[in-house]
């Protein structure tokens, strides 16, 4: 069982949670994430590790509710418990000094995207984030982000905060003031880290992706989260989180993050129908 020490609502439906884990907090990097059950019949949902509190021996999560078990968790609150948290899973992010690098974050993607962004400073990379968001309200990490030395720019869709557009615009003004792009991590929704790659590859810049929003189980045996790069079948939970993005299949990508809409609607359904409870 792991105690939630503090919960920290940043935004409408995103939450950050610091939770004990005492057998985690302190072997994890940057890039790794774990797997969390509610409760015993829980279904098993990953979130990556987004920082640590070596005096609480305690891990931050960052969720955005979503499906029924995201939002089972954004109900929770300090000193309730969640049953089941294993980790620290996948791969960590490569870091090195590239030069200049942009870490790119799309909704709640900047979650992740704040501790690389860190841990690429302290390379000695000069350092920009680039964060999107449906609106202003929806941005977080900002603060976060600027504390530590990052030069943030951000874009929301409705021009409420930042640049009015998509954040592959603000890449690509970026590289219009004359910034040497050495590296780029995406982090978010499909679509977005399938356009930041094709924008990057025109100009041979080497970008990173995270796919981790495909996992089920987390352990390499289901087999939900099978992903074509460069030809070769990899999962995503052992073998990434992180890929070169001009490499993923991101057609048959798309294709499989579609194979459980429908048991993910019917478990929301009757979520809403117990009254957001889970049994």
């Amino acid at each position: 069982m792991h105690k939630i020490l503090r919960k920290t609502p940043l935004s409408p439906d995103v939450v950050q949670f610091e939770v004990e884990a005492p057998l985690i907090y302190n072997s994890w990097r940057p890039g790794n994430f774990i797997i969390f059950r509610i409760h015993e019949e829980g279904e098993r949902v990953p979130l990556t590790i987004a920082d640590s509190n070596p005096g609480n021996k305690s891990i931050t999560i960052i969720a955005q509710g979503i499906g029924k078990t995201t939002k089972h968790l954004n109900t929770l609150n300090e000193g309730d418990y969640i049953q089941d948290i294993i980790g620290p899973l996948g791969n960590p992010t490569h870091i090195e000094k590239f030069g200049t690098a942009v870490v790119m974050g799309g909704g709640v993607g900047t979650a992740e995207a704040y501790p690389i962004a860190k841990a690429l400073k302290e390379a000695g990379n000069k350092m920009y984030a680039i964060i999107g968001a449906r609106t202003k309200e929806l941005v977080i990490m900002e603060k976060e982000l600027q504390g530590i030395g990052v030069d943030v720019r951000v874009s929301t869709d409705d021009g409420s905060h930042g640049h009015k557009g998509l954040v592959t615009e603000v890449l690509q003004q970026l590289i219009d003031e004359g910034v040497k792009v050495d590296f780029v991590l995406a982090i978010g929704p499909l679509p977005m880290m399938r356009a930041v790659s094709e924008l990057t590859g025109k100009q041979n810049i080497t970008t990173m992706v995270s796919l981790n929003s495909i996992m089920v189980d987390g352990t390499g045996m289901c087999g939900a989260c099978r992903v074509t790069v460069d030809g070769k079948t990899k999962f995503v939970c052992v073998d990434g989180p992180e890929f070169d993005g001009h490499k993923v299949d991101y057609k048959e990508l798309g294709q499989r993050q579609r194979i459980y809409v429908d048991q993910e609607k019917e478990s929301m359904e009757r979520f809403i129908h117990k009254g957001g409870r889970c049994q």
